[in-house]
């Protein structure tokens, strides 16, 4: 019984099952941060911003560097970065909770839609069927990287936009004629989705398989067994001649939106490393044909058990597969499961199951297309985010199955519900976990050591976390673990000799600095921070060279601007000290201790006014920033501006209370200006913060001495 064809209330009870199941699947990720790849996409994007201009979007890759530049990644997802932007103007500013909740929004909106989406593949009376294939696939595990990692809205759009590009182009279908505003349109949205994510531009191969089963009606099994079949088919369908032309303006769209593309990235491929996709620079042909399909198989497995699911599958997390390798057993029994159903789907007499067959495999097989490594290599070896859209494929399949268990074999209907439903509970429960280790880089990271221990990424990422907790222990002991999975990791490397440094252990962090650049000689951070520990060891000459080296490979480095005016400052090269962090604040306004450096420099060369004028320019920018409002205090102290050199030493203890500092400067102005019973107040609180400050204990000794003078002259 089609119970949601006998009332709209039904239809409506249905909805909301499912916005209630597709919510409650991501909910927690409401909570989360911004975590991973989040902070290259968003935080670190000034695509983003209002400020920038809107015309970026459109020239940029998706971590925001212009896509025909050689270093780009060639991800192209201007619209998606747009609702960035959007979110973040309506936000207003970096929240993460607003851009969860719009994830949070699309996936229930998508959910809802794949009802839609499956009634038009399995058509009439069984809309039911559908209904469980939308609950499948709103609860689905695999889905948990998309939602919860914010970057993952690319596929959720692109999965918005495929699923309306279909719905769409049925319409045009079920039109004898007048069909073909619905046919460019559904090309629009096609358009859309490719904009949004290059994946998107597979539901045309989606469209001109619907159109071929459902417009010809063409019976595989008829046509394997006939070979005349095709052509007594083509002379008796009707409107043979707009099927032929609408087939020709998906496959032209298609070649025209793809050459487009090519053309964006200036027709050059990416330049991923061994690191990102081990197996696609394999030069054995055998031993990556392998690879690939074990990989195929992976996919596959985490579809139908999605239990073994980690943020990144890269380097060492699927050992290359050979041909003495065990895992050739899964790859076989792959591809006979696979070739059954493929069989299945060709040669069963029952047209309407070939139809369920072919256009579940279809959804599965055709988005996965641009992640497969068959057309050009990928910068992953596993995303889940990329099986968004083919996980409809199998929620279908699945279904389909599952109703042809309940009408042709001898099983309790109940029994067959009770199942789906534990099923649901099962895949709820799995979706809801993984949402929780999503909610920060820690948890995620973590989660990630039991999936993928051999992933020198993974051990690197949780080091990254650990550090930025405090934990340098176990961020050392990480970093050593993925630099031994993968000697030439020159970012762990250059990661750990930063540990090291700070802990003064100078010549082990040279030596792997050392290292970092014999692997990547252009790799600016790792010049820089040789710079930095060259410079400890007063070897200023060498360190001079490695910080002018890092600007050569990267010009905009407001860092290494920053270092080396640091150096010439120790050098008492004053003027280009003052130009290096001039220049670093102008790549970076933001950059606080540039412009303290600056502000002091130009104080202690006694011009206290041009101190103070770039102090008002600093607070511009940072007016919650509480080591300007106390340098800019110093210096109008400095001119004898006692009230306003007050005012921002109180206005950088009310920031900042903790910093005794703060204090005992407050309490050398009221010193100086005779103010002497709130000296006295500012030096020991000063004390109070730290019993041992020696210039608070100074002072403090020289004023009780006026007090007394004073007691006593009165």
């Amino acid at each position: 019984m089609d119970l949601f064809r006998k009332s709209n209330k039904y239809t409506f009870l249905g909805y909301i099952i499912i916005s209630s199941l597709a919510t409650a699947s991501c909910l927690s990720s409401l909570f989360g941060d911004f975590v991973f790849d989040d902070t290259e996409v968003i935080l670190n994007n000034d695509d983003i911003l209002p400020s920038t201009p809107l015309s970026n979007i459109f020239l940029h890759d998706y971590w925001g560097s212009s896509i025909r530049h050689n270093l780009s990644h060639k991800s192209y997802r201007p619209l998606t970065i747009l609702t960035f932007r959007i979110n973040y103007i309506l936000s207003g500013g970096l929240k993460s909770w607003s851009f969860h909740l719009v994830n949070i929004i699309l996936h229930v909106v998508i959910s809802n839609l794949s009802w839609s989406v499956f009634s038009k593949i399995l058509g009439k009376g069984r809309n039911d069927t559908a209904f469980f294939g939308a609950v499948l696939f709103s609860v689905h595990p695999i889905h948990s990287e998309a939602i919860c990692g914010i970057v993952g809205r690319a596929d959720l759009l692109a999965a918005l936009f495929f699923f309306l590009s279909f719905l769409t182009f049925t319409k045009a279908v079920a039109r004898e004629t007048n069909g073909w505003p619905w046919t460019l349109l559904s090309v629009v949205l096609a358009t859309v989705s490719m904009f949004c994510k290059e994946q998107g531009i597979t539901v045309i191969g989606i469209l001109i398989i619907y159109d071929i089963l459902f417009t010809l009606k063409v019976d595989f099994y008829k046509l394997v067994t006939s070979w005349s079949y095709i052509s007594l088919k083509v002379k008796t369908v009707p409107n043979i001649f707009t099927f032929i032309i609408r087939q020709f303006i998906l496959i032209s769209s298609a070649g025209a939106l793809i050459l487009f593309r090519y053309y964006l990235m200036d027709f050059q491929s990416p330049p991923f490393q061994v690191l990102d996709n081990p197996a696609s620079f394999e030069k054995d042909w055998l031993t990556r044909v392998l690879s690939y399909n074990y990989i195929f198989c992976l996919n596959i497995w985490l579809l139908l058990c999605p239990d073994w699911l980690c943020f990144d599958w890269s380097m060492g997390c699927i050992p290359i597969v050979n041909i003495i390798d065990k895992r050739i057993f899964f790859v076989l029994l792959f591809w006979v499961l696979f070739g059954f159903i493929i069989w299945k789907g060709l040669t069963t007499k029952n047209f309407r199951k070939q139809r369920d067959i072919l256009m579940s495999v279809s959804l599965i097989v055709i988005p996965f297309l641009p992640a497969s490594n068959l057309f050009f290599r990928v910068g992953f070896v596993l995303a889940e985010r990329v099986l968004y859209i083919p996980s409809a494929g199998l929620c279908l399949l699945v279904v389909c199955g599952i109703e042809v268990l309940t009408k042709h074999f001898p099983l309790n209907k109940s029994d067959i519900n009770l199942g789906f439903s534990l099923l649901i509970i099962v895949f709820l429960t799995r979706s809801h976990e993984r949402s929780v280790e999503w909610v920060s880089e820690e948890s995620l990271f973590n989660s990630g050591l039991s999936v993928c221990p051999l992933n020198a990424k993974v051990h690197y990422n949780v080091a990254i976390s650990a550090l930025s907790n405090g934990n340098t222990t176990k961020a050392v002991a990480e970093y050593r673990e993925a630099i031994r999975l993968y000697p030439d990791y020159y970012q762990a490397l250059n990661n750990l000799a930063n540990i090291l440094k700070n802990e003064g252990k100078l010549e082990e962090a040279e030596a792997m600095l050392e290292k970092a650049l014999s692997i990547n000689q252009e790799f600016p951070a790792a010049w820089m921070n040789l710079g930095v520990v060259l410079a400890q060891k007063k070897q200023f000459q060498r360190a001079e060279e490695s910080y002018l080296k890092a600007l050569t490979y990267r010009k905009k480095f407001p860092d290494c601007y920053y270092n080396l005016g640091k150096l010439y400052l120790e050098q008492n090269r004053l003027d280009e000290a003052e130009k290096s962090w001039r220049i670093a604040i102008k790549l970076k306004p933001t950059f606080t201790i540039a412009w303290n450096n600056l502000i002091i420099l130009t104080s202690q060369e006694g011009n206290h006014s041009l101190a103070v004028t770039l102090a008002e320019e600093a607070l511009k920018l940072l007016p919650d920033e509480p080591s300007i409002h106390f340098n800019m205090a110093n210096a109008l102290g400095k001119l004898g501006e006692f009230p306003d050199s007050e005012r921002h030493f109180l206005r950088a203890i009310q920031l900042k209370s903790d910093n005794p500092q703060f204090h005992v400067n407050l309490g050398v102005l009221y010193h100086r200006w005779k103010k002497y019973r709130k000296a006295e107040e500012y030096y020991k609180r000063a004390l109070k913060l730290k019993p041992n400050f020696k210039a608070a204990k100074d002072n403090y000794d020289l004023l009780k001495n006026i007090i007394e003078k004073d007691r006593k002259n009165e």
